[in-house]
């Protein structure tokens, strides 16, 4: 059997972290077992359902490198064979029309909520009188189409994270609606349960790899299969991602869109490598540190966790850190470039950009913090506090005023740091003023900040760009 495995995203929202990793999963059983990773847009939410998600899914798997096998299923096209199916149920009995209106039912889950029970449909039209049904579509009544559960028994399955499962069927909540509200005469549009059962069948998904909150989903397609007499996949339930107390993560968490962390400047290796950690436990040998490739090697659910995971900021970061820290001083000033082209920075020379991104690249957590680190160097810095402190003290203007004279006579071309810290010797000796009261004056009026890179390499860089001098009168 040739492993087929599908992510199936609702086009409702950006692509999520925890769509992400379910993502994840599936490719990497995909790839490990030489299988197939399959598309497929649910957008059945007509209301919900926007292009511009889809497309934002689209990018976003590409963005981590999850490649997919065949043009993706956009399953609004396939509406028809949904509600053929819906018909061939009818026929047989096995599902039927509900003429209960929402105000009945709305009555119904009252009286449940005050009995202290658990809402569900109470299956009143299961067995409708053809004289009562006649009077309502007399009386306009539009329907739903529901699916007949028998209550007396149960389904179970072998699931590849949490082992054997059971379900009684009278806890699945009453027989399940399959098809919108519709004229009595019409089918509606089929709803998510019985078009994941036809869409997977067709597709020949052999595992359905998706949260644990499917697990009740998963109880009813399995009795949906059974009914359309389709061949069941083998499911498997991965952990939810938890924030800090412990509940599902969520948009009230703050960040969870893939395209929001590629915004704050993390990278796909960061992002892919943690969320293989959310919920997967590698072998001892392989470490924490992996690409998606050594992940595929060596993932199976065996290692799968059965409880939830907490997300982890801090974890994230430091992924984020040792992968941006592993790049070449080429692959760190093409990221950083499009970070600064945001900003409408350019580039004087690539080797100027090569000597920041070398200067700033190993304090670097995320490619955003380029950005601030960078801003110096591309714009006039506003004197910070400590820096207009630093430039009141005694001896730091007239240190300054030395070394501008001095660059006034021979300026730097920022190619030789030995230049550089020549100036500040003799500026130094001839005034009578500590090496480091000069040194910390020239980070002030360079800098705008007792804070930042290594002093030299920075004003080499901005020497380059004939900046120093200007910098430097500007605090005079």
């Amino acid at each position: 059997m040739k492993v087929r495995v599908r992510l199936a995203p609702s086009p409702t929202g950006n692509l999520h972290i925890g769509t992400a990793r379910t993502a994840l999963f599936n490719w990497l059983f995909a790839r490990k077992n030489n299988g197939s990773f399959l598309l497929r847009i649910e957008d059945t939410d007509k209301g919900r359902s926007k292009n511009e998600y889809t497309q934002n899914i689209f990018e976003g798997l590409q963005w981590l490198g999850l490649d997919w096998d065949d043009d993706p299923i956009i399953q609004s096209s396939r509406i028809e064979k949904h509600k053929d199916v819906i018909t061939q149920l009818l026929k047989k009995g096995l599902a039927y029309r509900c003429y209960t209106t929402e105000k009945e039912l709305e009555i119904m889950r009252e009286k449940q909520l005050q009995a202290g029970e658990a809402p569900r449909y109470d299956n009143r039209h299961r067995n409708l009188p053809k004289e009562k049904e006649a009077e309502f579509i007399t009386e306009g009544r539009s329907s739903v189409i529901r699916f007949r559960i028998e209550e007396t028994s149960s389904v179970t399955w072998n699931d590849m994270v949490r082992g054997q499962m059971y379900w009684e069927n009278k806890d699945l909540g009453g027989d399940m609606v399959i098809s919108r509200r519709a004229p009595s005469n019409q089918i509606g549009d089929p709803l998510y349960n019985l078009v994941v059962v036809i869409d997977d069948a067709e597709m020949n998904i052999t595992h359905v790899i998706r949260g644990e909150d499917h697990i009740a989903n998963t109880a009813k397609q399995i009795l949906l299969y059974e009914a359309l007499g389709l061949q069941k996949p083998i499911f498997a339930h991965t952990p939810l991602i938890l924030n800090t107390e412990g509940k599902k993560l969520s948009k009230r968490d703050g960040v969870t869109s893939i395209s929001d962390f590629r915004e704050m400047g993390y990278t796909p290796k960061a992002m892919t490598n943690y969320m293989t950690l959310l919920g997967w436990s590698p072998p001892e040998q392989m470490g924490e540190i992996f690409t998606l490739n050594e992940a595929a090697t060596a993932f199976d659910f065996n290692r799968v966790n059965k409880a939830g995971a907490k997300f982890d900021w801090d974890k994230l970061k430091w992924l984020n850190a040792q992968d941006i820290h592993s790049w070449s001083s080429e692959q760190l000033l093409n990221n950083l470039n499009v970070v600064w082209s945001k900003e409408g920075w350019e580039l004087p020379a690539k080797a100027w950009g090569l000597k920041l991104a070398d200067l700033i690249g190993p304090s670097l957590t995320l490619l955003k913090d380029g950005l601030d680190q960078s801003r110096v160097f591309f714009e006039k810095p506003a004197l910070q506090e400590d820096a207009l402190k630093q430039l009141s003290l005694d001896g730091a203007k007239e240190g300054l005023k030395s070394i501008y004279d001095l660059l006034e006579e021979n300026p730097w071309d920022g190619n030789d740091n030995t230049f550089a810290k020549n100036l500040v010797n003799i500026s130094s000796k001839t005034l009578d003023i500590k090496k480091g009261v000069i040194m910390k004056s020239l980070r002030a009026a360079l800098l705008g900040s007792l804070q930042g890179p290594d002093l030299i390499s920075s004003w080499a860089l901005l020497a380059m760009m004939k900046k120093d001098k200007d910098r430097i009168k500007d605090c005079l």
